[in-house]
């Protein structure tokens, strides 16, 4: 049991909540607050940094760091604790997490509408995130996974474009849908009377502590629970439909989170809760995941094909990418032989290196719409000319997003086809042929935007600024190093992994 407080964490997670309260009663003028919105977000980059850098990644380190424990809720029943940590699942992720929000921040400095209200919003939202990875207390990850829904509701409805008031809504009706799933889950695991504890540290050390107790809902029902809360989130086919209309009316900002974290908070509770806590159950359904998965994969990626709209091409393109995270999953689904962190690492993998793709993506979308006042890709053509920084931060985007190697997106792609093709070659191939087709929606996509015939009424259109460029060279930077020098990221993956897969060998191979 992990014990302790160490303070860092904390500032990480709430740093931007007292950002946004100084923002509420001191700061005034739009500039000083845009200011100010810049310094904490960058202050806590550094923090989220420090964070992933000091991690202790050795084969004799602790797998739980940077521990903050406290007695939350002691006189009521409820055996509630503020408990932050991280291992090596959730370190880069929390890392990513203060990347985004930088880049948000910075892709937001042109907002003129109630300003200081939206910086507020958005500050909340990376704390309500930052939140999620680092909490280890069910009741505390629920409140979390509950707080990051005020903000990203807010930054939709108010400005947000089109029907933003329908996709706020329904982004808002679904997560609450799966978080009425996942809160009976939570409940259930409680009330057993051999468990009494929220303590995810200590559901995780004893993985028999669920298996031996007398459970109010059968192993399966909680493992399916947990699943359709953090599926929608993910989101997995077809409990998908919100997501477009979300990224399609969202400003450029939310855009960026949504797709750079909030998604990757399914795909990081399927790793932490159900491959974690339920790994019979894993293994048993393993074949139901990887089904999902190839849906997932093959439908966005053919339907995406079909998009006119930027923001609706990419926010397809991530449901197709998302489902790899679910084939990398049901990589534990070996029926013999002894499974290897191979499949598990590239889903973890393709969790932070779609977030930094896709980030990059919405943002130079952003930039076109802001410049163009369109979307609607007939319309677009020969923008390179006009807009070369631009245009070379969406292709080195869009090359990472179809795999091409030495760019981010291909070190995670592999690692799931690796990791799958031993337990599923078929489904596996299958996938593969998501990637193909990714292939000709982005470049074809490219070719239609930046490229081929000039028109003349973007002659005046000028190029990314500095504010606008810093951003992108942020991710660019990031997919590029990652792609060049993936150990940075697997080698901390692989040691918050391992624990998971020695009990995971263990079911496959009592």
């Amino acid at each position: 049991m992990v014990e302790g407080y160490n303070g860092l964490l904390t500032a990480t997670v709430f740093l931007p909540a007292v950002g946004a309260l100084v923002l509420l009663l001191v700061v005034k003028g739009d500039r000083n607050v845009r200011n100010f919105a810049v310094l904490i977000a960058l202050a806590d980059l550094v923090l989220s940094l420090l964070v992933f850098g000091f991690f202790d990644r050795g084969a004799g380190a602790d797998r739980f760091q940077f521990v903050d424990r406290i007695t939350w809720i002691p006189d009521v029943g409820l055996n509630a604790e503020f408990l932050l940590t991280v291992d090596g699942l959730s370190a880069p992720l929390v890392a990513l997490t203060g990347l985004l929000g930088m880049c948000a921040v910075l892709a937001s400095w042109r907002i003129g509408l109630r300003v200081k209200e939206y910086f507020i919003w958005l500050l909340v939202l990376q704390t309500a995130v930052m939140g999620v990875f680092t909490s280890m207390d069910l009741l505390l990850f629920f409140l979390f996974w509950e707080l990051e829904l005020i903000p990203m509701f807010m930054l939709i409805s108010v400005w947000g474009s089109g029907r933003k008031e329908y996709s706020a809504m329904k982004f808002l009706i679904f997560t609450i849908l799966g978080s009425a799933f996942m809160l009976v889950a939570i409940v259930a695991v409680f009330l057993t009377a051999d468990i009494g504890t929220f303590n995810m540290v200590a559901l995780l050390d004893e993985p028999t502590m669920l298996t031996s107790a007398g459970l109010l809902i059968p192993l399966s029902g909680l493992f399916w629970l947990f699943f359709v809360g953090f599926a929608i989130k993910l989101p997995t086919w077809p409990v998908h439909t919100w997501l477009p209309d979300a990224h399609t009316d969202a400003p450029t900002a939310a855009s960026v989170m949504l797709a750079g974290v909030l998604l990757k908070m399914g795909g990081y509770g399927l790793l932490r809760i159900n491959v974690g806590m339920f790994p019979s159950q894993t293994d048993r359904f393993a074949w139901a995941l990887v089904t999902l998965g190839v849906i997932s994969v093959l439908y966005g990626a053919v339907v995406t094909i079909r998009q006119t709209d930027l923001k609706r091409l990419i926010a397809f393109s991530s449901i197709s990418h998302m489902g790899l995270v679910l084939v990398g999953i049901g990589s534990v689904g070996i029926s013999q032989g002894t499974l290897t962190v191979t499949g598990l690492n590239g889903a973890a993998m393709q969790l932070f290196t779609h977030g930094t793709v896709t980030g990059l993506l919405f943002l130079a979308v952003g930039l076109v719409y802001d410049k163009t006042h369109t979307r609607y890709i007939p319309d677009l053509g020969g923008l390179a000319g006009r807009m070369p920084v631009v245009a070379v931060a969406m292709l080195i985007a869009g090359l990472a997003s179809l795999g091409l190697p030495g760019l981010s997106g291909f070190v995670s792609e592999l690692l799931v086809f690796l990791g799958a093709f031993q337990a599923y070659a078929w489904p596996t191939v299958l996938a593969v042929l998501g990637i193909v087709l990714a292939a000709g929606y982005i470049l074809w996509m490219m070719e239609r935007t930046f490229f081929g015939v000039r028109r003349p009424q973007f002659d005046d259109l000028t190029d990314a600024s500095l504010v606008e460029a810093a951003p992108l060279v942020l991710m660019v930077v990031t997919i590029i190093g990652v792609g060049v020098w993936p150990t940075l990221l697997t080698d901390v993956f692989e040691s918050g992994l391992n624990p998971m897969v020695d009990v995971l060998n263990g079911v496959i191979n009592p």
